[in-house]
């Protein structure tokens, strides 16, 4: 299984939060090495690769989220035009003049996402973003009546966007933001189908992180693991940002270290990447929250958690910007990480 390839194909899919089935189904069949795969009640997609330890075995949750940000359509116009909001945090800049897809009753609709041409705008506003209220899709409706007899409100619509192959394995497209984590959980259990390792393995891909967490909410509270790693983006390294802030983009994942870090996990980590030659960089994260990460760490009695970040730039707009080779690397250190646990580190996280 080509999982880059299979990357690809989960960035050009649908998969908007609260919306991932479709989504959910194209990643249980990309992933041969997993034993048992299970959805949840919300949605969460499960894959689990046992390992060949004693029972009970320590349980390792690895949980990236498989949903979008995405748009919303709130109204039809008499003319035919369609009004929208955001599902999740786009940037709203870069909306203007995107092509998109319209999830209508009859099926995908092609539009794009208009607003008033410059030439007649008011003094001053030529210099500014345009306002969401003021930009709508275009289907090519005549009316609201024709509109209506494809699309209704709370119909669905994505940026149409294939992936696009940069210089050297670097790669642009939509929904990076989280698919490369899901593509990192895929990497990872194909290289554990050929080691050894005690630990059984839960490869979450969660939904509505954009939203609120969700899905790393309710998977954990029904796992139960001894270790958490979440793998979300991070903001890779750009002119105009500082580097302070960023993660260099072609240096493999950035390794957290913050309040929601557990510092063994963080120093076995940092330890397994410099021991398998797998480069990384370290990522301060003062202040926890916007990733799955804190869901896990925080449920039920708690779990020792660790955050990796793949990093990506141009987050939350359709070019969206990494090198596959970080996913690769990032699966590679969870793979070698998860070889080398057992039941005395496990135990030993409870004491500092």
């Amino acid at each position: 299984m080509d999982v880059k390839q299979v990357f690809r194909t989960l960035s050009e899919a649908s998969g908007i939060s609260g919306y991932e089935l479709e989504l959910a189904k194209l990643i249980q069949q990309s992933c041969p090495w997993a034993d048992e795969v299970r959805t949840d009640k919300l949605g969460n997609l499960i894959m689990l690769k046992k390992g060949q330890g004693p029972e009970p075995r320590p349980k390792v949750m690895l949980a990236a989220h498989m949903d979008e940000i995405g748009l919303v359509i709130t109204k039809i116009e008499k003319e035919g035009f369609l009004r929208f909001s955001t599902i999740g945090g786009f940037d709203q800049r870069v909306l203007l003049a995107q092509e998109v897809v319209v999830h209508g009753r009859q099926g995908a609709l092609p539009g794009i996402i208009g607003a008033k041409p410059p030439h007649i705008q008011a003094p001053g506003e030529q210099s500014k973003a345009v306002k969401m209220e003021d930009l709508f899709i275009d289907a090519g409706f005549d009316s609201a009546e024709e509109a209506e007899r494809s699309v209704r409100v709370g119909d669905l619509v994505t940026i149409k966007r294939s992936v696009v192959d940069l210089q050297g394995s670097l790669l642009a497209g939509k929904a990076f933001d989280d698919r490369a984590g899901v593509a990192a959980i895929l990497e990872c259990f194909k290289t554990l189908s050929t080691i050894t390792h005690q630990a059984d393995v839960y490869g979450v891909a969660t939904v509505q992180e954009e939203v609120g967490l969700r899905g790393a909410i309710t998977s954990t509270y029904g796992i139960i693991p001894d270790i958490g790693i979440a793998i979300d983006v991070g903001f890779g390294d750009s002119p105009g940002l500082p580097e302070t802030d960023t993660i260099k983009v072609s240096h493999g994942p950035g390794i957290a270290i913050g309040p929601h870090v557990h510092p063994k996990l963080h120093a076995r980590m940092v330890e397994t990447a410099k021991e398998w030659n797998i480069s990384y960089s370290l990522d301060p994260s003062p202040y926890p929250g916007g990733t799955d990460a804190y869901a896990i760490q925080v449920a039920r009695a708690g779990v020792a958690t660790i955050l990796l970040s793949i990093p990506l730039r141009y987050m939350h707009t359709p070019v969206e910007t990494l090198d596959y080779q970080d996913i690769q690397r990032t699966g590679r250190l969870m793979a070698m990480f998860i070889a080398g646990l057992d039941h005395e580190f496990v135990e030993g996280l409870t004491c500092f």
